[in-house]
């Protein structure tokens, strides 16, 4: 354990507002878990992240040592798009996990990275390294991946203040009347069902903004949609698609029940990526081709 003490030069709101200001190194969620894990005191008492912090207070800080990757390096072919030695950018394909968790140990797309790529950024700790934002088992697309700490916080930052910006493909049930528009909700654990998620009162959740567009309707009533994320909450795009009443297509938790395509999974695709590169500040755009199982759908679609 290593221990930093600052002394506050002027007047805060919040504590949490404090170290993010004076902490090096730390993202919001790292400051969020040194509160959660009793870290930070105040005046040698231990304190929430929202303890207002007055000038001259002594702010105690308790960082945890590092600790070597968890997660073991597996020989498993991935699609890395683009990579130099900052950052790397992986076309994931459905089926793959991005890390360990939920019975997941091997096979994940962490293990795959760390035996191609020759380093990985460390803040999100043996579980995650490297992991700056994910998207799920069932979904394919990019998403990329940081390979030091200093690209991690950059493309972090980005996500947090919306200038990292995330496309999708999706194809729905039924048709959707819309042409565009702007989701608004707060996702939260669904009280029903804990593994799920769900469109939730504020007090239960955190706000969730997606934008969506239509790009086909299809006559055999089926829509082709693309959406834009505001916020990454945890299925957001699934849950959002089932709170406009036209789930995903193959969506095993929020889908219909009965399916009319043979799907391993969710026809949802991280089809774009644009961010500024954390070193060079060079603004950089990615795009992934729909996978084969999905344009067979379309096909066949356009066929009718």
């Amino acid at each position: 354990m290593n221990n930093k003490t600052f002394t506050a030069r002027g007047e805060y709101a919040r504590a949490d507002v404090f170290l993010s200001e004076n902490l090096d190194g730390y993202t919001r969620s790292a400051v969020k878990k040194l509160f959660e894990s009793g870290f930070v005191s105040v005046g040698g008492k231990t304190v929430k992240p929202s303890q207002q912090i007055n000038c001259g207070d002594i702010v105690n800080v308790t960082l945890p040592d590092a600790v070597e990757y968890s997660a073991k390096p597996e020989d498993i072919p991935i699609d890395i798009v683009y990579e130099d030695s900052d950052i790397a950018v992986v076309n994931k394909p459905q089926g793959m996990t991005v890390h360990m968790g939920n019975g997941n140990v091997d096979g994940t797309l962490v293990n795959a990275l760390l035996f191609r790529l020759d380093k990985l950024s460390g803040i999100n700790g043996v579980i995650r390294p490297g992991i700056v934002h994910r998207i799920d088992k069932d979904t394919s697309g990019l998403l990329v991946v940081a390979k030091n700490d200093a690209a991690h916080l950059s493309l972090s930052k980005q996500i947090e203040e919306k200038t990292c910006k995330r496309t999708y493909l999706a194809l729905l049930e039924g048709n959707l009347k819309q042409d565009s528009g702007t989701v608004t909700t707060y996702i939260g654990r669904d009280p029903a069902d804990r593994v799920k998620m769900a469109v939730v009162p504020p007090e239960k959740g955190k706000i969730a903004i997606t934008d969506f567009a239509v790009l086909k309707r299809y006559i055999e009533n089926f829509t082709l949609c693309r959406f834009d994320l505001h916020t990454g909450r945890t299925h957001q795009i699934r849950v959002h698609a089932k709170y406009l009443a036209h789930p995903i297509v193959g969506d095993p938790v929020y889908g219909v029940k009965k399916q009319k395509f043979k799907l391993g999974g969710q026809l949802l695709h991280a089809l774009r990526l644009e961010l500024v590169h954390p070193k060079t500040e060079e603004r950089l755009t990615f795009e992934a081709p729909l996978p084969e199982y999905f344009s067979k759908v379309l096909n066949k679609l356009n066929e009718i």
